[in-house]
Formats: C-alpha cells, structure tokens, sequence
C-alpha cells in the first residue's frame, strides 16, 4: 500500500503538469485555430486563402526563412572556429572572451538593432565617418542589416553549445585519425564536425528559430524586407485596424512551418546518433607564431564587433537629447526622463516577471526531466512532447492564442502580470527542461536506490539526491532561460501594458515615441541586470557550456 502511495505521487506530478499544459497551452492553440476558420460562426477559410493569393502576405515567409538560414550560416560560420580555438588552445584572456561572448548574447536583438541604428543609421555615427572618408552607400536596413544583427547576437549560442560538444571528444579519436594522415583542415571536418553534427544542428536549430521568431529587430531595420513576425503583429494590432481572425490564420500558418522545420531537424538529428565517452580529454595547446595571431584576431575582432553596440548604448544614455535631436554634452537627463516614464514599474516588472517565471521553469524542468527519464510511459511522453511545442512557435503566436484564451470570464487575466509569466513559462521552458533530461539521463539508478537501501524514501532520494546531481544542468539551461526571460519582446508586446510594462518594452516603446536618450536609458538598465545576472551565474558555476 505504502509503495503504491508513492507511486502516486509521480502519478499525480504528471497529471497536475499534463493540465497545466492544457489549460495554458493545448485549450489556447485550439482556440487560435478556431478563430482562424470561424468568422461570425460560420466556418470560413478565407483568411488562408486571402494569405495564399497575396504575395506580400506569402512573400513574408520567404523573407523570414532567408534571413533565419542565412543567420544560422553566418552563425554556424562565426560560432564553430570562435569554440574551436577558444576550446582546443590557451588564448590570451580566455575568460574574459568567454565572458564576454555570453554578454553579447545576454541583450535584447531589438536593442541591439537600436544601438546599431544609432551606429549606421543615416545619420550614424559611423556612416557620418565613412561618409567624411568618402564611402557611402552603407547601410543597416533591410535584409542585411537583419542578418548582420541577428548574426552578432546568436553566434555566441552556437559558441556555448560547441564548447561541449568538443570538450566530450576523446582525444584518442583524434590521435588515431592523425595516426592515418588525416591532419589539419581535414581532420576538422571529417573527424570533428562528424563527431559534433548532433550538436551542431541542435545549436542551428536553436539559432534558426530564434531567428525565425525576432519581431523586433525586422520591425526596426526590416525596412522594404516584412517579416512573418512583424505581419502577424500589424494584422494584430495594426494602424488600420485590427484583424483577428487573419491574424489567427497567420499564426497557425507560422506554426506549420516552424513545425516543419523542427521535423527536418530531428530527422536529420537521428542520422547522427553514438555514444561517446571521453576518457581521455583534449590538451589544450599553445598556439605558436601566424596561427596564434590570427585566432587571437578573429576571437577579439568578432566580440569586439558584437559588443559595440552596448557599449555605444550605455554611452549614448548620457548624451544629451532634445527627443530625437542629440544635443552637445552629457547630462544624467535621459535617466531623470526614463523614471518619470515608468522607470521603477518597468523595472519591478522585470525583476518579478523574470524571477517567478524562472522559479516555475525551474521546478517544471525537474519534474518533468525525471518524469520522462526514470517514468517513461506514455503520459510522461506525452508531457516531453506537448512542453517543447512552445520551442518551435514564435513569440507574437503564443501571445495571440494566450488573449484570445483568456480575454473572457472565466479565465479573464488579460493585461495582467500573470499571462505575462504564462507566456514566458511556456516558451522558455525547453531550454532548462531539455538542459535537465540530457543531465538526468546521465545519473544512474543505482544511486537512488543505494539511498533507498539505507533508509531514504523514494521522494527523499529524489529531493536530495538527485535533484543536486541535476543542478548543472538545470542552472546551465536555467541561464539561457533568464536571458531568453529579461529580453523577451515578440509574446510581451502582445500582451503588455502600462501596468505590465517591462525593461525591454519600454526601449520599445521610447524609440516609438522618438524619445532616444530616454530609450538609451532603458537598454541600459536591461543591460546592467543581464551583467548581474551574468556576475550571479559565473559566481555559482564554472559551466562553459549547455546540455540539451
């Protein structure tokens, strides 16, 4: 009886998670499919025709695709060489690199497309210097400025992923392909890309989508290139009015497409799958005359590069503004504005949005990480399943189908901080909850049941020993939430408000009403949390990678 009782429990964890999920992520998806085939009751497909027979609607999606796989090669380009020398050899500064690679990710795309905006604007600071050398011509709207700026900020993604992956590799592999004159060029792409491909395409993936999802930085620069996102949020809430049900039927087209490509990826995923165990781990070397340099060139030209923009933002908060006019001097007038612009409550919100969001992830992730390892049946599936659906659909989706839930009684929490974290919850929850499984995948049984032997309950050996066996992984994938958290845009413009504002937002909504320094002023704070965020996490872990 009493085994039963605890069999239970994990019965009932997954039940209570499987109607979380349903209520605040399967019932809303239904109910933005029905608005999309039901108008005044009757259903109708004529917003999905009205979207095919258009090609500025249809167009969008190539736009979207282009610049999500171009920015996944350019990332892949910049990503893979940037991990492969900062892992295989000791450069100078190694640390801060790593450092400052994870800082140049940790910002909102939207406000580093502002600050480079500022940068090569036409009236930058940097196009008035080539324009005072004679080049011109440069410019960072349209589609590749969209993809020069998500490159820079989704490479460092792709870093942190291949920091892993190389670090597992048994350098006995590679003294055997030495050994068989496979060196240099050669052995990195026969043996180490071979070896890394699961993932390599699981950091492409995690860069295509996240590309795929941007609203904000298309919405910015994007100018004569709309994207999917950028579509869905006009039809939305656009100037010329509100159009619901094609809004709905956009959504539902994204999630197809994104589905898609998620299923490409996992099938060309399982043509990669071994096991390997690194009993003998890389030497790191010291790298020795041109090589050396050049590796250290590129490493600190391309976070050179990837930081500048914040850099120029914080700057730039200080200047002095008249609105849109920068002003000769510095003053402290940008902050003085952003505090009577919502300063504090944007600020508040932040901090409680982020840190009751990554507290439900956290504990989410854990159950359902050892749901589906050590329970693997069909609910347990299922849970895996219906929580990583999220990882695939872009932000302005979930924010859709989210208010068209719960707009109305009984579950009336539109406007509200709650279907703010909701939203976040649900679409940051793969990072830590995938992050967990791969841990919990390598924890043996045997451990809990030794505990067991001795006297501990099942829920004791689970709560102490287990879940702090799990904590890297938990903390690792819990970081990329948080970022993922601080800098959301595409879902909290739907959802937000002036009592919902947050950091992020309010950069968006300064830069809409033309008030720059104010907008400086915000992104700046959001950087000083995502440096204490940073600071917190290196304080606690000495984790350079990511398990997913």
């Amino acid at each position: 009886m009493q085994a039963r009782k605890k069999l239970d429990f994990w019965n009932s964890c997954a039940l209570i998670i499987l109607l979380l999920f349903g209520i605040f992520l399967v019932y809303p998806m239904f109910g933005l499919l029905k608005e999309s085939v039901y108008v005044n009751g009757s259903f109708s497909m004529d917003a999905f025709s009205r979207f095919f027979h258009k090609s500025y609607y249809y167009s969008t999606i190539f736009n979207s695709f282009k610049i999500a796989f171009s920015v996944m090669v350019f990332s892949l380009l910049l990503g893979i060489p940037f991990s492969y020398f900062y892992t295989f050899y000791d450069l100078k500064g190694r640390k801060i690199l790593f450092v400052l690679c994870l800082l140049s990710t940790m910002s909102a795309p939207f406000i580093g497309a502002y600050a480079w905006v500022l940068l090569l604007g036409n009236n930058g600071l940097l196009t008035n210097i080539l324009k005072a050398m004679g080049i011109s011509g440069i410019s960072i709207y349209g589609f590749g400025g969209i993809v020069f700026v998500q490159t820079l900020k989704l490479f460092p993604l792709v870093v942190i992923y291949m920091n892993g992956a190389f670090r597992d590799i048994d350098s006995s592999l590679m003294e055997a392909a030495e050994s068989m004159g496979c060196k240099g060029i050669q052995r990195f792409f026969r043996v180490l890309m071979t070896l890394t491909m699961p993932t390599i395409l699981a950091a492409a993936l995690l860069v295509f989508m996240r590309s795929f999802a941007d609203f904000g930085t298309p919405l910015l620069i994007g100018r004569g290139c709309m994207t999917f996102p950028v579509l869905i949020y006009n039809e939305y809430l656009g100037e010329n009015g509100a159009d619901y049900h094609f809004a709905a039927a956009i959504s539902v087209i994204a999630v197809l497409v994104t589905g898609i490509i998620f299923l490409i990826q996992k099938l060309a995923t399982s043509k990669f799958k071994f096991t390997m165990s690194a009993m003998h781990p890389i030497q790191i070397k010291k790298p020795a005359g041109a090589t050396s340099v050049l590796m250290h060139f590129f490493c600190y030209l391309v976070i050179a590069i990837s930081m500048l923009p914040q850099v120029y933002i914080i700057y730039m908060s200080f200047r002095k503004y008249n609105n849109s006019i920068l002003l000769p001097g510095y003053s402290m007038v940008n902050y003085e504005k952003a505090l009577q612009k919502n300063l504090f409550r944007a600020t508040g919100n932040t901090l409680v949005i982020s840190f009751v969001t990554l507290a439900i992830i956290v504990v989410l992730a854990v159950f359902i990480a050892y749901l589906v390892v050590r329970k693997g049946n069909f609910i347990s599936h299922l849970i895996d399943t219906i929580s990583m659906m999220p990882y695939i659909m872009p932000g302005a989706v979930v924010g859709i189908a989210l208010v068209i839930a719960f707009s109305k009684k009984p579950f009336c929490i539109a406007g509200t901080l709650l279907i703010m974290i909701i939203a976040l919850a649900i679409r940051r929850l793969p990072f830590t909850s995938r992050s967990a499984t791969a841990t919990m995948m390598k924890i043996s049984p045997s451990i809990e049941e030794a505990a067991i032997s001795l006297g501990a309950s099942k829920l004791a050996a689970f709560s102490k020993i287990t879940v702090p066996m799990m904590s890297s992984g938990v903390i690792s994938g819990a970081v990329l939430s948080w970022v993922s958290i601080i800098t959301e845009m595409s879902s909290g413009v739907i959802l937000y408000n002036n009592k919902t504002i947050t950091l992020t937002l309010g950069t968006y909504v300064a830069i809409n009403n033309g008030v720059y320094g104010v907008a400086a002023a915000f992104a700046s704070v959001t950087t000083l949390l995502t440096v204490i965020c940073l600071v917190i996490y290196l304080k606690f872990t000495k984790l350079e990678d990511v398990q997913m």
